[in-house]
């Protein structure tokens, strides 16, 4: 794919691109579903591949914040079951790159990110508790393979790694830290395939460095406000941005198919 060397003075990259960063980094910082709107809104001034490849330096900065901000609090379990996963997951995702059918992954990821975030919500106005580890270990390395797939494909591996990990109810930070912990290191082993695929050229390089300081900036603040919100509260307003990146998605998917 031939790389568009005129990006640097489009105006449309921009005006997308800052926001795309912002909720980029506000993921980072805690609030868990928002990054996945990042890469759909880039990929809409550039080509996916390349929106791919500027967000993922940016996706490393912040990653170390959040993980500096809540490196004593996470959990070893669900590190251990997912983290072999992702490696498997991120390696088929560069192995099949060519012939995976993203826009049927993307849908996918939309309809179970919509099931999954509606049934959750209803379980909380219901008042029932949810159990802790409902899926057995083996469904979260599946899961875990999924997001790292998907990650490795569209930057989309919340959905997968939400599934298995937020029946279980983790204390708010433990849940934050840990997401921040996971998606740091499955980005680091991506760094060999985007280098292999010769996505980091010195264009897309620019592009990363320009938006950092606005990466890193709202991944302060997104630290900062999560830490002062109700952590019953938190959830419910985590599941409900789990249904909108569905929408959001499964919306991206029908328009390439349509296309």
């Amino acid at each position: 794919m031939t790389v568009d060397t005129t990006i640097l003075h489009d105006p449309l990259f921009w005006l997308l691109g800052i926001p795309a960063v912002v909720l980029l980094g506000l993921g980072k910082g805690g609030f868990i579903g928002f990054s996945t709107l990042a890469m759909p809104l880039v990929a809409m001034a550039v080509p996916p591949v390349q929106a791919a490849a500027i967000l993922l330096p940016l996706m490393i900065a912040q990653d170390a914040v959040g993980v500096w901000a809540f490196r004593r609090s996470w959990d070893r379990h669900v590190m251990v079951v997912m983290l072999p996963g992702a490696v498997l997951g991120i390696l088929l995702g560069y192995v099949f790159a060519a012939s995976l059918p993203e826009a049927w992954i993307l849908l996918a990821l939309g309809l179970i990110s919509i099931l999954f975030g509606g049934q959750r919500l209803w379980v909380e106005r219901g008042g029932t508790p949810a159990p802790a580890r409902v899926l057995p270990d083996s469904v979260g390395f599946l899961c875990a393979t999924a997001s790292g797939l998907t990650s490795q494909i569209a930057h989309a591996g919340a959905p997968p790694y939400q599934l298995w990990v937020f029946p279980q109810k983790l204390p708010r930070d433990v849940l934050v830290g840990t997401t921040a912990i996971f998606f740091a290191l499955m980005n680091w082993i991506k760094v060999p395939a985007y280098v292999a695929l010769g996505q980091f050229t010195p264009v897309n390089l620019l592009a990363s460095a320009a938006l950092l300081p606005i990466a890193t900036l709202a991944t302060f603040a997104g630290v900062r406000l999560v830490r002062r919100i109700d952590p019953e509260r938190f959830y419910v307003m985590v599941y409900g941005l789990t249904m909108l990146v569905g929408v959001k998605l499964s919306w991206d998917a029908v328009s390439r198919l349509a296309g």
